[in-house]
This record gives C-alpha cells, structure tokens and sequence, in this order.
C-alpha cells in the first residue's frame, strides 16, 4: 500500500509541477504567476479541489507522441470565494503555451457542464497561445464545444474571463461571450489575428501590446471591462467583483451586512448641482454616497466616461447603477454610451439585480460620425434593454432630461418603476435657447424679445414640475434625502412581478 501512495504523490508532484522549473521561473519573470497560483490566490485559502489533473493528450502526429504532460496545459477545478462555490480554469502557460487541444478542451467543458448543474459561477483564467496546431481540426471542435457552452450558460450563470497573457485567435471568442473580460496591464493582449499577420496581409507594423493589449481594450474597443496593474491585484478584484454578483438567475442578489443608516441624509447633495446649467459636475459623488459605505465597482471606467456603470449595495444588497457623467461630454449619449449601457443593463436584468439611474442627458450626440456610425441603432440598444427589463427599476432625475434621451434613461414611459426628480431638475424636449430660436423664429434679432422668450420658456418648461404633474415623476425629492428615498423605493418593489410575453426570442438591434 505504501508504494501506491508514494507513486500517487510522485504523480500528483509531477502534474503540479506543469512544464518544469524553469518554464515556472521563466514565467515568474515576466511579472506572472503560474496557474494554479492564481487559482490559489482567487479562491479561499485551502478551498480550491482539482480536477482532471493527470488527463494527457491523446495526439500522436509531428511526434508528439514523445511529449506528453499531465494536466495538458490548463488546470481546472472548484472552491469557494468568500464562502461561496466558484468554478474556474486557468491557462497554464509552462505546459504547451497553454495552447487548446483536444483533451484540453475537454477539461473546460466538464467545467462548464458542473457549473451549470451547480448554477455557480465559473471563471476563466487566459495565459495561452490559441489553438495547438498539432492536432488540427480536433483542437477546433474542441473550441467548439467551449464556445457552445458560454451561449448556452449566458444569462443562466455569471462567467467571468480574465486575460493574464497572450490570448488570441479562436481563444479570443470565448471570453467576448462571457459577461466580463478583465486584463493586466502590459503583461497581457488579446487579438484575432496577431501582430505578424496584420503586418503581411495589411503591411501594418504594430505591436502586441498596440495591437490589443490592455490599453486598447479598456479605452478603445470596450472588449474588456477593466485592467490592473498585476496578477495579484487582478484576482484580488475579482473577488470583490464576485461578492456582488448572484450565483445564478434565480439565486437572487448577495445580501452582506451594513453598517451605513439608511435614514442618514446627506446635505452636500443639495450643492452637487451648479446653478450654472452648463457646469459640469462628478456625478460619482452622488453614486458614492447613495452607496453602502461608498463601495462602488466600477465597469468600464476608461471607455465611453460619459456615462457611468457598476455596483454597489444599497441596505446590504446589490444593485446596479447607471448615471450619465456631466464631467464628459456634458453626459451626451453617444454610439459607445448606449452600447455599454445597454451590455449592463442587460446584464443586471438577466440576473435579478435591481437598476437605479441617475439622469443628466442633454441628448444624443450630434455629428456625421455618429450618424454614420449608426447611432440610431445603438442608441435603440438602451432603449431595448430597458423597455425589456423586469427588474425593480428606480430613476433620479439630478439635472438635465433633454429629447428622446430623456426616455431612453429608464423614464416612467419604458417601464421605470419609481421616478424622483430633484428640484434642479430640466425635462423637456431640448434646452431653452434652442427651442426659443425655433418657436420664436421671426424675434431672433430682437435681443430683447428673445430674452423675454427665453425666461418665459424656461420658467415653463425647465423644471420637473409639468412631468410632476402628468404623473411621469413620482415625487420631487431633496438632494439630500435621495439615498433614504431610493432604498425605499428597492424595499417596496424586491418583489416585483413582471410578465412579457411569451416568444422564443427577442430580435435586438444588434
């Protein structure tokens, strides 16, 4: 019996070892960690169980054959993260590059399978080559079956893919259709097709990391939804990210304890808007200190800033927020805006999580290169994503509600749930100059006149008190009471039913 157990420990020894010490040393310099240090640091301390830790590939063509390492370059598995189930993979890059074959595949996918059968969430660590070209067409059905499981596992389960090396061609498909992708900053890159081919096919000269590295994805595409400075500071947010999100679409949202009361107001709120209704403000002050404790996850910081995403918990349970920033762009919808928003509103909607939305649009963003760039079609995105979510929808009107962007914001017409308004609040079709010098088209030279016009339209219209009125905003709050009055509004609809009808699915305009 002692042999079997030493020769079980020799094997186990020689899996964890992956591709040797100096491929583990080799990626140590790079500023990396091995795989299942990652997974180690990820989940809590001694949680994490292996699987498949001694499955080989099974290819024998370009003599591969000869080399064979348990394990096969990417270690799977479960633990727990803050006490709750999380399943996860991660690339081994000392093992074959971490490329995908065949067996590797398999690995994942049995994953996959049991977090769906466990409905936890999986995560995906990414440090690999693509596909192993030894093994041809195997390695790509086994891409396959991978990316057949992110589509059939969305909107049950949250996925999460975090890019902590080279991630390109087919390896790329899998995390852009998961809910999150996350880099490192410098020490990873994704791509379709990599600095070389670009350079042959189009005679581009660019680099990896100008190609598709983290800079790119964060600012530029939106592929990704943040980056870090490191591996550990990474995995250390994916775990704060974790503690926000449901297990699954029916678990409901994660409730933590609170320390911060409710009925506590907050007068620096009543100044947060200028009297100058073209001076911007940070509209994250307000979110911060509607917030539990002003813990904010934010998603997407370094794209489209002119409007905000993340979460938080209000009394203990989480919520997603959505707020146009004035800070950008005078917190105008444009094609990157209504696109990102839309992404979260959908995605807090699959999963249960009450939206609250701060509003401050003077509208869409004008311009040939909006237009062209269909901005019609993106912007209708948002619209969609609201007018479809039966989640407990609670919307702020702070300052501006300007044109059709004032019901794309989650207005009381596209199913908002509870509307408040502040009383600095502007809703109408457009600002008061514009509509004065079309209404009042023969008066444009009478400067006095169209002062007169102006301060007419303006007391008229540029308060919230005409939508009050119709019944389109609920109530007309105090600044300082927002975070009470939005927590009572969460209270009062968590158990919101909402029926739509019943079809195989929508059609989105994509």
């Amino acid at each position: 019996m002692k042999h079997i157990l030493e020769k079980l420990e020799e094997r186990r020894a020689r899996a964890r070892a992956g591709g040797g010490q100096a491929r583990i040393e080799a990626q140590h310099k790079r500023g990396k960690l091995t795989a299942r240090e990652r997974l180690e640091l990820l989940m809590d301390k001694g949680s994490f169980e292996e699987f498949d830790m001694f499955v080989e590939h099974r290819s024998a063509d370009f003599g591969m054959e000869k080399s064979r390492i348990p394990g096969d370059g990417v270690v799977t598995g479960w633990g727990t993260v803050n006490g709750r189930t999380v399943f996860a993979f991660a690339k081994d890059f000392t093992v074959f590059g971490g490329s995908l074959s065949e067996a590797h595949a398999q690995k994942i996918v049995k994953i996959q399978d049991m977090a769906m059968k466990a409905r936890a969430p999986v995560i995906g660590l990414f440090d690999a080559g693509g596909a192993r070209i030894q093994e041809g067409v195997a390695a790509l059905g086994g891409y396959g079956e991978v990316f057949k499981r992110n589509v059939i596992a969305s909107g049950v389960i949250p996925q999460i893919s975090v890019i902590m090396g080279p991630c390109a061609g087919g390896d790329v498909y899998s995390p852009a259709m998961t809910d999150f992708v996350f880099m490192v900053r410098e020490t990873s890159y994704m791509f379709v097709t990599g600095p070389d081919v670009v350079k042959t096919v189009t005679n581009e000269v660019v680099t990896a990391e100008e190609l598709g590295g983290a800079a790119v994805h964060t600012t530029k595409s939106g592929i990704a939804d943040g980056s870090y400075d490191n591996d550990v500071e990474c995995l250390l947010q994916m775990r704060r990210l974790l503690d926000f999100l449901p297990a699954n679409n029916e678990a409901g949202v994660p409730e933590w304890p609170s320390h911060d009361d409710i009925e506590q107001e907050e007068k620096s709120l009543d100044t947060l808007v200028p009297d100058n209704p073209n001076k911007p403000y940070d509209i994250k002050e307000l979110v911060l200190k509607v917030a539990d404790e002003g813990d904010f996850f934010e998603l997407q910081e370094a794209f489209a800033k002119n409007v905000v995403t993340g979460f938080g918990r209000i009394a203990g349970r989480t919520v997603g927020f959505v707020a146009n920033q004035p800070m950008v762009l005078a917190g105008v919808l444009d094609i990157d805006a209504s696109r990102k928003a839309a992404r979260f509103v959908r995605f807090c909607d699959a999963f249960g999580i009450p939206i609250v939305t701060f509003v401050d649009v003077p509208g869409f963003l004008p311009g040939t290169n909006q237009e062209y760039g269909a901005l019609i079609a993106h912007g209708a995105k948002l619209l969609f994503a609201y007018s479809q979510a039966t989640v407990p929808l609670v919307t702020v009107i702070t300052r501006k509600a300007f044109g059709g962007a004032y019901d794309v914001m989650a207005s009381k017409h596209i199913g908002g749930d509870v509307n408040y308004a502040w009383p600095t609040a502007q809703i109408a079709v457009m600002g008061a100059k514009g509509a004065v010098e079309i209404i009042f088209r023969a008066d444009i030279g009478d400067t006095k006149k169209i002062a007169a016009r102006t301060k007419e339209y303006e007391d008229r219209f540029l308060s919230p008190f005409v939508a009050a009125e119709r019944g389109y905003i609920d109530d007309v709050i105090m600044p300082r009471s927002t975070r009470s009055r939005v927590a009572k509004a969460l209270a009062m609809l968590r158990g919101k039913r909402l029926e739509l009808p019943p079809r195989k699915h929508d059609n989105l305009p994509l």
